[in-house]
């Protein structure tokens, strides 16, 4: 018997996707206008071109919709660490053939990191080392 997916476990978001999914998963379940209105100023995206994306992410699976008293609200049927994993695994085996080390330290050459964060690093190393 095989398991039925959901249609969004096997999709990455395009950049507008993935910019609106971000509003989205901010705001918890907005209507179009409010995902217009949490954009940055100066995106300049139209009304009609974002609900269009909505609807395309609810065709995907990544959004289901309610029709309210005056507008339709979207709610996320992904999470947004159910993406960020997704996305890393799909890194990882495209472009750092299987090896998750090679993005790690890809990203620990390559990034400014502060003290802090490096710190922050070693502690959760440090945890999944002992575990």
């Amino acid at each position: 018997m095989t398991r039925k997916k959901h249609p969004a476990e096997d999709r990455l978001l395009t950049e507008v996707e993935l910019e609106l999914m971000q509003a989205v998963w901010s705001l918890g379940e907005p209507t179009v206008k409010e995902v217009v209105d949490a954009l940055p100023k100066e995106r300049d995206l139209a009304y009609t071109t974002v609900a269009t994306v909505m609807k395309i992410l609810e065709k995907k699976g990544f959004l289901a919709s309610r029709k309210g008293d005056r507008a339709h609200t979207y709610q996320p049927l992904l999470t947004k660490a159910s993406y960020e994993t997704k996305s890393l695994n799909h890194l990882v085996t495209n472009l750092f053939e299987g090896e998750p080390s090679s993005l790690v330290m890809r990203l620990l050459d390559n990034s400014d990191l502060s003290q802090d964060e490096l710190k922050s690093i070693r502690k959760i190393l440090n945890e999944r080392m002992r575990s």
